[in-house]
């Protein structure tokens, strides 16, 4: 299992004021917005610390606050309150050298006013009405990317928006230090999974790096019997598993095999700090199984994985992961199959050769073994089942040449029309909103890939301030989508993104 994010993970709370107050309502603005970075921290909306900071009223303290925001690894992000009215002059040196996410909250002490006792002293201490709207001033001038909210932290509205910011910038985070280990290189002949891995890691900071499948291989190779006994043993108390692949059945040596498999890619990975990878079936090396049982529990333990050689989508399927910690629901990698286009309920069948994560499954799953003419190796291993029904975002991202582009569209998995029992593998059946010719014209318009992520824990104001934070395009098909409106966003969005590359 990968060590937790949130467990380490900051935001801090820097408030805004100015020193013509005098001490006295300073004192005043650093107590209440220590009690409110405790009363946002406390809420189950919020996944990571809030770390209140003293009060800033000067250019070379914001500054000096900033900065130390960008050198502290443990802050992946700064939430900014103007209390009282904070002249905005003195935040341009600090916001010119902020790279850390920023939010701009905009709150006050109380919720109801007093009317009855309001005199000048409370209205100088309580002044974001303003004092905001002076500091949203100059990162409009400035063109400086946040996400704003406006809303008390005691309403769970409020709490949830700062929340879903703040999983974005936990997804950040992990990108730009992810490190990405691929098996081979991609499928020969396909376009969609290619790109440009030095653009990547200069957009998002992720290292993208080839590993020859042998290298794996004798590591594989160098687990003990003992280790694969116990995983073997882990696997029977875990899954349903098929009475040929236990102890004495005819296939046990397959399921070893898979077990041995497992353990050598989760010490390569981890040996080399790879928090994602890639395989691909035509070229396997001295590997016994195409991986299919040991990828789908690495993507159960949080790690990203594309098939056939695509990294950008293991780049991604990690990133949400980590997004998701702690929500309810799953995420996996994911591929858009065929489809029943019965009149009315039109629905996609989503699967892959093996590697869907149980995390997404609706039961527990079955362990089994059965033949895959690609690949050419023994029968592979993997776990089998339908995903849970629940409102989703399938979330694919391709390399437009001058840009990366993010297509995110919202779904609902629901159970399959009817039983599948000859299909071999786990999979996913959903509706896409609006309804499947407007979805399915929307994303082929948009060029956008076959392989995915599919997340029922992750929404998508969550990924619209992922791109907002990263600068990364975003297309969004939800139940408002029409084609002709799709089609205009592409083009704007196209002259959108050609001009700010060149700004």
């Amino acid at each position: 299992m990968i060590a937790s994010r949130l467990v380490a993970s900051q935001v801090w709370l820097v408030t805004g004021s100015q020193a013509m107050y005098g001490q006295a309502i300073l004192d005043q603005v650093a107590d209440q917005s220590r009690q409110i970075a405790e009363q946002l921290g406390a809420g189950a909306e919020i996944p990571v610390e809030v770390r209140w900071l003293p009060v800033v009223t000067d250019t070379e303290h914001i500054a000096r606050v900033l900065a130390e925001a960008n050198a502290t690894p443990e802050c992946i992000g700064v939430i900014a309150w103007m209390h009282t009215f904070s002249p905005a002059k003195m935040w341009i040196r600090g916001l010119k050298t902020l790279t850390k996410p920023l939010l701009h909250l905009h709150t006050q002490f109380g919720v109801e006013l007093p009317w009855a006792s309001i005199d000048m002293d409370f209205m100088n201490l309580n002044q974001a009405a303003h004092g905001d709207r002076e500091f949203g001033y100059i990162q409009t001038r400035m063109s400086h990317p946040r996400k704003t909210v406006a809303g008390h932290v005691s309403d769970p509205r409020t709490r949830r928006r700062i929340g879903s910011w703040m999983r974005a910038a936990l997804g950040h985070a992990e990108l730009s230090t992810l490190k990405v280990a691929r098996f081979g290189d991609n499928m020969r002949g396909v376009a969609v999974t290619e790109g440009d891995k030095v653009e990547a890691e200069a957009h998002f900071g992720v290292s993208v790096d080839t590993y020859g499948v042998n290298d794996l291989v004798r590591v594989v190779d160098g687990i003990s019997a003992a280790d694969v006994d116990k995983l073997v043993r882990e696997y029977a108390h875990t899954y349903r598993v098929s009475p040929e692949l236990l102890p004495g059945g005819d296939r046990h040596m397959s399921l070893r095999v898979g077990a041995q498999i497992e353990l050598g890619l989760r010490k390569f990975l981890q040996q080399g700090g790879f928090h994602a990878f890639t395989t691909n079936f035509e070229d396997l090396g001295g590997l016994r199984q195409l991986p299919g049982l040991a990828v789908q529990r690495l993507m159960a333990d949080g790690y990203g994985f594309g098939g056939e050689g695509d990294w950008k989508t293991a780049t991604m399927l990690r990133t949400v992961k980590v997004m998701a910690e702690g929500l309810p629901g799953g995420t996996s990698f994911m591929e858009d199959y065929t489809y029943d286009l019965t009149p009315g309920r039109e629905r996609i069948l989503g699967a892959h050769m093996l590697e869907v994560c149980p995390s997404i499954a609706a039961d527990v799953p079955t362990l089994e073994v059965h033949p895959l003419s690609i690949g050419d190796r023994d029968d592979p291993v993997r776990l089998r089942f339908t995903a849970a029904p629940a409102d989703a975002v399938i979330l694919g991202i391709c390399d437009m040449g001058d840009r990366f582009r993010l297509v995110a569209n919202e779904v609902r998995v629901v159970e399959p029309t009817a039983q599948l029992p000859k299909l071999p593998v786990a999979c996913a059946v959903w509706e896409p909103l609006p309804n499947w010719s407007t979805s399915a014209e929307a994303w082929l318009m948009a060029g956008a890939p076959h392989h995915t992520v599919l997340t029922t824990a992750v929404d998508t104001e969550t990924f619209e301030d992922f791109a907002e934070i990263t600068g990364t395009e975003l297309l969004v098909i939800d139940a408002g989508t029409t084609v002709r409106d799709f089609q205009n966003a592409l083009k704007w969005n196209g002259v959108y993104h050609r001009v700010a590359g060149g700004l």
